[in-house]
């Protein structure tokens, strides 16, 4: 594996790097590859509980390479397109393995989150950003449109005008107002940002696992779900998660009186 992608674990905890600095963290076909191992490494280890995903340097991903772009325009257009289609369903296997995997992801973003830094950022379950973070999709500034999910995500997190407003303008915009629109769910000072992430994955880590990968699961499905389906999975999930040694341990810790010492399943 390149190492255009960190992968560093701590007890339960996992985190990937996205690791190209210099380069703003932009992703390339080095990238494409380092991601798809790593994600697909951690996604099949059952001792993790909980992912970090965070840029190396000053930002977290300003997007694809302008660079690889570049060069490809020396090709003739059909061969263009078949080369791009390719890449973006390299990247589309990544964000989808992402997004499956049954541990929460914790998106931690600083500096610029553009274009496809954007889209991986909205295919975590969490994301939390520093006050120096700034948003734009950026697609149509070189005459593309969104990959990685973005058209998926976009709408289901800020309501499909707000998606429409941010693809179709393509105004940069700063942490707090995606804040408020619910693209993040808080802004913290930039020194701040490593403790409040840590924090937020210490206690994912420390909670119920069947009860946390099935509450992933429910949520990523209920838009998929009619109303009814819904009610069925959740009914399904409940009596999974009581046939597991934590429910148990999470009723006597409560009848106690005492903390519950989870991961007994």
């Amino acid at each position: 594996m390149n190492d255009t992608v960190r992968l560093d674990r701590d007890g339960a905890v996992a985190t990937l790097t996205l690791n190209r600095p210099d380069a703003l963290n932009a992703l390339d076909d080095a990238m494409v590859d380092a991601l798809g191992a790593s994600v697909a490494s951690i996604a099949s280890d059952a001792s993790l509980r909980v992912v970090i995903l965070r840029g190396a340097g000053r930002h977290f991903m300003a997007g694809g390479d302008l660079r690889v772009f570049a060069a490809a325009l020396a090709h003739e257009p059909a061969r263009r397109q078949a080369s791009f289609q390719r890449l973006v369903e390299r990247v589309h296997a990544c964000v989808e393995l992402l997004a499956r995997m049954p541990q929460p992801v914790i998106a931690r973003l600083h500096g610029a989150v553009a274009g496809f830094g954007l889209s991986l950022a909205n295919a975590c379950d969490l994301a939390f950003a520093s006050e120096d973070a700034y948003f734009a999709s950026a697609y149509l500034q070189i005459a593309v449109t969104p990959d990685g999910g973005g058209t998926y995500w976009l709408p289901r997190i800020v309501g499909a005008r707000r998606a429409a407003e941010i693809m179709l303008l393509g105004d940069r915009f700063d942490a707090h107002h995606a804040a408020a629109i619910g693209l993040v769910n808080r802004v913290v000072a930039i020194d701040a940002l490593d403790e409040t992430v840590e924090q937020a994955a210490r206690r994912i880590a420390a909670a119920p696992t069947l009860a946390v990968r099935n509450l992933k699961r429910l949520l990523r499905g209920s838009s998929q779900r009619s109303f009814s389906e819904q009610l069925q999975a959740e009914a399904v999930s409940f009596g999974q998660c009581t046939a597991s040694d934590d429910f148990a341990e999470g009723v006597g810790a409560f009848l106690a009186k005492r903390p519950a010492d989870f991961h007994r399943t």
